[in-house]
């Protein structure tokens, strides 16, 4: 019996298309008068605070709010919704005053890494790059896998497909126009964004009506909001410490904080958009609870979609491709001018190849490369949340020996590469297998029963825990 879809996949396809090449075709016009390095890697630094709002709240909600918050909520209750949504927003509260000290220590940069290159060596500064790289391309990655099942699940349209359109089209005007075209398109990208949630609220509010509340969700699932309930606590660290220690380290975010055309517009624009993430994610997390505490029996991930076609209509089936496309669109741009921008500005120093090497023209080769391993990935439609969070871990061994420089003056390069290095090995010792039963550490060199059940429980948590901290302890004894 061949599966019914809430969508034709003409249709759906003619909406991609068409959507696409709108911002393909306004990313160029608008890109033409501003065809300069300058604008590529900084938009001159003179974006005002609607845009840069804008742009900075567009770039961080991709196409993984309607998946990742929603399936965290069914097995991490209220602690994993709290942590993810103040993951995702808090790098905005860290940049204000992570941002004035590089905006003032190094005016004429571009990026994070510029500023460690300054601080440390070479090697250091390499693995910092390779890192920011490694993550940021599994983020690519993921976007376009999550609208490529998306519209899969909508209309049945092949995943390659989709994942085609998206990386082409965005490329095309992105490539173009840097991150001008990025920011320009961002705007556009969240009035739509904002749009269609607000649509979304009502329609799923209307078809759940007295479901839709906390009080439903204590008669049905009591433990997902109960003070009690461990997972919830662990979840909502494991989140908290994950996403807010990669966003710190996404170059697109660094790009806007030079972007800004002064500290008083980067401040204001970094506190609205805080307000805007926040209760965005934890909406999308809320869902995921009150869609278990319906049918316990549907996929978590997919809870947003369940409640809102829960009517079947086409008109709303639209309105979510759009909201798909949207986000991922908004959100690749930023990528993939950030991992251009990355090698422009630390190509030189990193190969050191011939003077007259043009760096900008070998970025967008090396993005374009990148690009098409990212399509052969989600064209498979492979679950990378495991590769996902394998990035984040990196992020987190980095996160406090990288910023505690900022400030400290004592942090040579041997002493950071030993601090990083600690917090990998251990992290990775007890990081979980692909099944989450056991690590490295706990059920392969020691048997899990000498552990007891919390840390067999909690392998994630305490992989994030360890990468993060240890770090600075380590910091903490070597100074004393």
């Amino acid at each position: 019996m061949e599966k019914s879809y809430f969508l034709s996949q003409s249709i759906s396809l003619f909406l991609i298309i068409i959507l696409s090449l709108i911002f393909v075709i306004l990313g160029i016009y608008h890109c033409k008068k501003f065809q300069d390095i300058n604008n590529y890697l900084t938009a001159n630094r003179n974006v005002g605070l609607f845009s840069l709002t804008t742009s900075l709240v567009a770039s961080a909600l991709g196409a993984w709010i309607l998946f990742g918050p929603v399936a965290a909520a069914t097995w991490g209750g209220i602690g994993a919704v709290i942590g993810y949504a103040l993951g995702t927003a808090f790098p905005m509260i860290f940049l204000i005053y992570l941002g004035h000290k590089i905006r003032k220590e190094f005016p004429k940069g571009s990026s994070l890494i510029e500023f460690m290159r300054s601080k440390f060596g070479n090697s250091l500064f390499k693995l910092i790059l390779l890192m920011t790289i490694f993550y940021m391309f599994i983020f690519l990655c993921a976007e376009v896998t999550a609208v490529a099942i998306l519209i899969n699940y909508i209309s049945g349209t092949k995943l390659w497909i989709t994942a085609l359109i998206v990386l082409l089209t965005t490329l095309t005007y992105t490539l173009y126009g840097g991150l001008r075209a990025s920011i320009f398109t961002d705007n556009i990208q969240m009035i739509v964004i904002v749009l269609l949630l607000l649509i979304s609220i009502f329609y799923i509010t209307k078809f759940t009506g007295s479901e839709f509340s906390f009080e439903f969700i204590e008669k049905k699932n009591p433990h997902l909001l109960s003070s009690s309930y461990m997972p919830s606590y662990t979840a909502g660290l494991t989140f908290f410490i994950a996403v807010a220690a990669t966003n710190l380290f996404h170059q697109g975010n660094w790009q806007r904080v030079y972007a800004a055309k002064d500290y008083k517009t980067l401040k204001k624009s970094l506190i609205i958009a805080f307000f805007i993430i926040l209760p965005i994610v934890f909406f999308m997390g809320f869902i995921g609870m009150v869609s278990f505490s319906i049918d316990s029996t549907n996929r978590p991930d997919l809870g947003f979609f369940s409640l809102l076609l829960k009517e079947q209509t086409e008109l709303l089936s639209l309105m979510v491709v759009i909201l798909g496309l949207a986000l991922t669109i908004s959100t690749v741009d930023t990528l993939v001018n950030a991992i251009s921008s990355l090698f422009v500005v630390d190509g030189k120093a990193t190969f050191n190849f011939a003077k007259k090497t043009d760096y900008l023209k070998l970025s967008k080769y090396f993005i374009i490369f990148l690009s098409i391993i990212a399509f052969i990935i989600s064209s498979k439609g492979f679950d990378i949340l495991y590769l996902f969070l394998l990035a984040d871990l990196f992020c987190c061994a980095f996160v406090l020996t990288v910023f505690f420089s900022f400030y400290n003056k004592t942090i040579n390069e041997k002493t950071a590469y030993v601090s990083i290095l600690i917090g990998l090995s251990t992290g990775f010792l007890i990081f979980p297998f692909p099944d989450f039963s056991k690590s490295l550490l706990v059920g392969v060199l020691l048997p899990t029963e000498v552990f007891g059940p919390f840390v067999a429980q909690s392998l994630l948590f305490l992989s994030f825990l360890t990468a993060t901290f240890l770090p600075a302890v380590f910091l903490k004894i070597k100074k004393l």
